[in-house]
């Protein structure tokens, strides 16, 4: 019988209660599942690479211990192409969340491409409703222009919300930018 290994990628800067959402539900469905922790080229990340694997290790294992049913989860970092990482480590697919219309036609393109690429499969699993607008981006949008950051309290884990308030008080370039952009607008 094969081993049913899903990469679920993504930058996860920061990781989201969406993207937990989407591994708690993962682990039912295969027999294994990474979390890759990749780069997005067209995107300045707030959480260095290092960072994002730390964070999102910690927020695993905690959801790992809470639901102690389910499929084995590792996180690891990856370079390059998504497909190639996940033809490299052996995997059958790639799990993605699936938020709303838009990301359906996106997300479609993408495996299309990955199949008649690569030969690897897509899994989506539609994201619950209170996490059906949330996204990375609009948490470092709402970190840079918020004056209240507990405000983020039901869109990602506590540990997350500190971190953001850390990268705030440090004047993060990401941010600042994010700030300028507003006022320039």
């Amino acid at each position: 019988m094969r081993h049913h290994l899903a990469v679920f990628p993504g930058s996860f800067d920061p990781m989201t209660y969406g993207h937990l959402d989407v591994v708690a539900r993962g682990r039912r469905l295969f027999d294994e599942l990474v979390v890759a922790v990749g780069r997005n080229p067209g995107k300045e990340s707030l959480f260095g690479a290092e960072e994002r694997v730390t964070i999102a290790r910690g927020l695993i294992e905690d959801l790992c211990r809470r639901e102690p049913a389910g499929a084995p989860v590792r996180v690891e970092a990856y370079a390059g192409l998504t497909v190639d990482y996940a033809i490299s480590i052996g995997a059958t697919a790639l799990l993605r969340g699936i938020r709303n219309l838009s990301d359906l036609q996106y997300e479609i393109q993408q495996a299309v491409t990955n199949r008649e690429v690569a030969g690897l499969e897509t899994a989506f699993v539609v994201a619950g409703q209170s996490f059906a607008y949330t996204s990375s981006s609009l948490i470092r949008q709402i970190t840079a222009l918020g004056r209240d950051l507990s405000q983020l309290e039901s869109m990602v884990p506590p540990p997350v919300v500190e971190l953001l308030k850390s990268k705030k008080a440090q004047h993060h370039p990401v941010l600042q930018r994010l700030l300028m952009d507003e006022r320039d607008a």
